[in-house]
């Protein structure tokens, strides 16, 4: 990624008018705590057409102190959420558009919290990428933008130049994400613990949308999660974890998605996938270790897992965290 000359990579977060207050306000939160021996990695600046006031959703105004030229030097232009209702029909300011096509012409990094998909699929920037937004709009987004594969049910999508997430608090995982990619898993854990916020959810993970809640009952699934999270070096598999939990593998598996929104196995791999991304980020273990400690067993099922989920080998994953 290209970065200013002072050093930090530059955000812009770009407000419209009928902005959600909630998404406007994440990214100086999360990028703003991601820190590296007391030095601030990231300057955000919060802008509009013309630097003018923007109404929100919640009745208020936000009074931004910059114009659009700041997505002229952004290394990552930042889209909120603007209204649902109306995002579908709405037309963008054409100065907008072209602002953010020529932020990502000269190679800056466009992404979107929630609703915010609409703005940077009208620039044609996601025709023929996948995206996501926040499930209740899905309809409304797949009937305007066509030619985007929308995926609903994840929590963000990384598309490299392109990045975007689901409604609310998946803006904070997101975010969080785009540390971790830049800075590795210890800045990003860093800056998730001074938010107070988990420090990763798997961008894969199903946006909780409105299903029957599970009867409250002291059998969870939590106990053996920790446990888990304990063992990832250890053959795990559902006959195991179900053991473990004092449950039916069939009960175990429904209980299981019920409360974190994944089945076990896919849980479980994205768990030791990000094991192994702290290993090879933090210690000078071989990667042979590294696929061991992290439970993947051999080199190639790391490799393999590597290629599909972070998409480079976890040799060149780790050579380019250590120059970083």
């Amino acid at each position: 990624m290209p970065f200013a000359d002072s050093g930090r990579h530059r955000i812009a977060v770009l407000a419209l008018d009928d902005a959600v207050p909630f998404d406007v306000g994440i990214p100086g939160q999360v990028f703003g705590a991601a820190e590296r021996d007391g030095g601030k990695l990231y300057s955000v600046h919060v802008c509009s057409p013309g630097g003018a006031p923007v109404e929100t959703t919640a009745g208020y105004a936000i009074a931004p102190k910059y114009g659009l030229e700041e997505l002229e030097t952004a290394d990552t232009v930042l889209v909120p959420g603007i209204r649902g209702l109306t995002a579908g029909t709405r037309e963008f300011p054409a100065e907008v558009l072209g602002a953010i096509r020529a932020a990502a012409a000269r190679g800056a990094r466009v992404a979107s919290i929630c609703t915010g998909a609409f703005v940077v699929a009208a620039t044609g920037l996601l025709d023929g990428r996948r995206a996501t937004t926040h499930w209740m709009w899905a309809d409304s987004f797949r009937a305007r933008y066509p030619e985007v594969t929308l995926d609903p049910d994840v929590l963000f999508i990384d598309e490299g130049p392109i990045a975007s997430s689901a409604g609310v608090a998946a803006g904070i995982d997101l975010c969080l994400h785009l540390v971790r990619r830049d800075f590795g898993s210890e800045v990003a854990n860093r800056a998730a613990r001074r938010c107070v916020a988990p420090p990763w959810r798997d961008g894969g993970q199903a946006q909780f949308v409105e299903r029957p809640m599970p009867a409250v009952s002291d059998a969870s699934t939590g106990p053996t999660r920790a446990w888990a999270l304990e063992h990832l070096d250890e053959p795990l598999d559902l006959a195991t974890m179900a053991a473990h939990a004092g449950m039916s593998v069939r009960t175990f598996t429904r209980r299981f998605r019920q409360e974190t929104g994944r089945a076990p196995g896919p849980w479980l791999t994205a768990h030791r996938l990000e094991r192994a991304r702290h290993l090879l980020e933090e210690t000078d273990l071989p990667v042979e270790r590294v696929a061991v400690r992290a439970g993947f067993g051999t080199t190639a099922s790391l490799r393999q897992h590597f290629a599909t989920s972070v998409g480079t080998s976890p040799g060149a994953y780790r050579r380019t965290f250590r120059a970083s």
